[in-house]
């Protein structure tokens, strides 16, 4: 990186520390602001988002898919400038903005656990709520940032509360594995396209997606329970919501597994389809012979 570049990162992780005084309502406006800025603007991702949901809710109309398009860069916009004040504001203040609720005895004791947690908005808001409210040891996987300065950020954020562990994906199985069956809970959030070797194709909304098997061989492995993390975004803050453990999983069939995954998502992602990560190219693998998308 040049002078210049770390000069601006680091003027604007500056300004991310500010932002954590304001009061939220001011900071919502803001994101709003900047979400429809973005959304005019950044016009490769705009499409992106416009074809994942083209081919998500084909019986949408083009203004209803327009509509949540631009709320989903508004969503983003607000979650990531949220990160001030979890990262940076009193552990007093972030725990009033994060209503915790759901199945929560499913933490109790110390059985194998993985935490199946989509890419929805308030996913770092979640990984707060869970850290700071169970005491229990967590682990999980990480993709470094090619700005050291953002990744040092983004780090030390997620390692702000609690006792955790973050593994980069190049790291292996073995770690996670040997955490899980000691005790540990691993936080997976396995719903983004890594590319075909590694990956099964499983429907998401009817269409063929490259989806990591990743809760399914960790649970077999781990002799672990999967349990389902669920951030919406609100007014006062986040409600985070824990749904109780899946029955009968892992079946032992990959194929079957994964797409099971997939399809409690959908159900998720209908109760609030603007605050799902839609700016990811989620369909950028193709199985054999189907043509790209994007």
């Amino acid at each position: 990186m040049s002078v210049l570049q770390r000069a601006w990162t680091g003027l604007g992780l500056g300004l991310m520390r500010l932002l954590a005084l304001l009061p939220l309502p001011a900071l919502r406006l803001l994101g709003a602001v900047l979400g429809g800025v973005l959304y005019r603007l950044v016009r490769s991702r705009r499409h992106v988002v416009l074809v994942n949901l083209g081919l998500c809710f084909p019986h949408w109309s083009q203004a209803q898919r327009e509509r949540v398009a631009r709320e989903s860069f508004v969503y983003l916009a607000q979650s990531w400038l949220d990160r001030g004040w979890l990262w940076h504001a009193p552990q007093a203040l972030v725990r009033s903005r994060l209503r915790f609720h759901g199945a929560l005895g499913e933490f109790d004791g110390l059985e194998p656990t993985i935490v199946f947690c989509p890419h929805f908005y308030g996913l770092d808001a979640a990984a707060a709520a869970i850290n700071m409210n169970i005491d229990r040891e967590f682990t999980s996987i990480y993709t470094p940032q090619a700005n050291p300065q953002v990744d040092a950020w983004i780090k030390a954020g997620r390692l702000r509360w609690g006792r955790v562990r973050l593994y980069q994906r190049t790291d292996g199985v073995k770690a996670n594995v040997a955490g899980l069956r000691g005790g540990q809970v691993l936080y997976l959030l396995p719903d983004m396209d890594f590319g075909p070797d590694g990956s099964v194709f499983v429907p998401f909304f009817g269409v063929p997606a490259a989806t990591v098997p990743s809760v399914a061989r960790f649970a077999r492995l781990g002799k672990a329970k999967v349990i389902t993390v669920v951030p919406r975004m609100t007014q006062t803050g986040y409600d985070i919501e824990i749904l109780p453990a899946w029955d009968c999983y892992p079946t032992g069939d990959l194929q079957v597994d994964t797409a099971r995954g997939n399809q409690l998502l959908e159900t998720l992602i209908d109760r609030m389809p603007a605050q799902y990560f839609w700016v990811h190219r989620r369909f950028k693998s193709r199985p054999p012979g189907q043509a790209p998308v994007y």
